[in-house]
């Protein structure tokens, strides 16, 4: 994606992106409705795995990652060093922050707090899907989060390709690590080949796919071929809901209040890490055009990446999966309040 896409291409947004917590809430809901009228059905799709991998699941992901990771332009990983006091608050806040404060709120609520209104066994998956969440930070909708505070399109393109670079290496490590401290076997084979399947692969795919319409057409095939690939992410994101919440079914119906409960910490870590970021760049006097990007980078999540490993290390009817796409259904409108948040207090930054 060139500067000029990630500036301009989202001002429409989109029927989709424009509504998307719409969309995901009744895929949701579709979810639930056909997996309590066709058990038979979701049980045959869940069967269809290979190394604790669904396969039907695997497809969509990938339909969902692909797109963006052919917008991913290495040659921006140049513009890094223009504004490092940017790139330094949210890379700090990405990676050295939010995964940590996650797995804390996570033991928190889970282990403590909701320890009387939750099994432990649940607690430990719900806790593990919370982790995944906060060790991925988000990518492609960053832009949309950018586009509408006005951001510098250029940094916002080095930071979404520089966290996929570090991704890859950092990923894997910090999920481990987290994992283990929470008591939690760490399945290493399917951990990394999660990472393989939805990160390094794509990503190499991507910058080939992008390596060759550069050639042909430049940065025009780019977008081009971009837009016509986007329904295909579209559609694997509401897929992907619809039969995650159809293998969720049952548990929805017999515990709602667990959607409410596994909500509570997203919500808290979600405010929390903005208001970190946030106000750092104004104590560090980071114009607004960077500062607001940066904050939102650090703030929302690669849920996409999230869902696929939860599948892959514990399974499409665990609660790390669940706990994951409810991630999904939270996000966007906590982003889109933090962005009306971000465009009211512009005058707080230097121009």
């Amino acid at each position: 994606m060139s500067a000029a896409e990630a500036e301009g291409g989202t001002g429409g947004l989109g029927l989709f992106e424009a509504w998307l917590s719409l969309w995901v809430a009744l895929a949701m809901a579709a979810g639930i409705g056909l997996g309590f009228l066709a058990p038979g059905l979701f049980a045959a799709l869940a069967a269809l795995e290979y190394a604790s991998v669904n396969l039907v699941v695997a497809v969509l992901i990938w339909a969902m990652v692909f797109p963006m990771m052919v917008g991913v332009d290495p040659a921006a990983l140049r513009h890094v060093t223009a504004r490092p006091k940017g790139i330094v608050v949210t890379l700090v806040v990405n990676w050295l922050v939010k995964p940590f404060t996650m797995a804390a709120l996570g033991v928190l609520f889970f282990h403590h707090v909701f320890a009387g209104l939750i099994p432990p066994e649940d607690a430990d998956s719900y806790l593990a899907g919370l982790i995944l969440l906060g060790a991925a930070p988000c990518t492609a909708m960053v832009f949309v989060w950018s586009h509408l505070t006005k951001g510098d399109p250029t940094y916002t393109l080095a930071q979404v390709s520089l966290n996929d670079a570090i991704m890859v290496f950092a990923f894997a490590p910090i999920v481990a690590l987290l994992l283990g401290l929470t008591d939690l076997s760490v399945p290493w084979e399917t951990l990394l080949l999660s990472v393989l399947l939805y990160v390094v692969i794509p990503l190499a795919a991507g910058l080939a796919v992008r390596a060759r319409l550069v050639r042909r057409g430049g940065e025009a095939a780019v977008t081009a071929f971009r837009e016509r690939v986007k329904p295909a992410s579209v559609v694997g994101l509401i897929a992907t809901v619809l039969i995650l919440f159809g293998f969720q079914g049952g548990v929805i119906l017999d515990r709602p209040l667990v959607i409410l409960l596994i909500a509570v910490p997203l919500l808290l870590q979600s405010y929390g890490i903005f208001a970190l970021a946030y106000w750092a760049a104004k104590l560090w006097r980071i114009p607004h055009k960077v500062a607001a990007p940066c904050a939102l980078i650090g703030t929302s999540n690669f849920f996409e990446l999230a869902v696929a490993v939860a599948i892959g290390l514990f399974g499409v009817n665990s609660g790390a999966a669940l706990a994951t796409v409810v991630g999904v259904l939270v996000e966007v409108p906590v982003m889109l309040s933090l962005v009306a948040f971000a465009n009211r207090t512009r005058g707080w930054f230097p121009a």
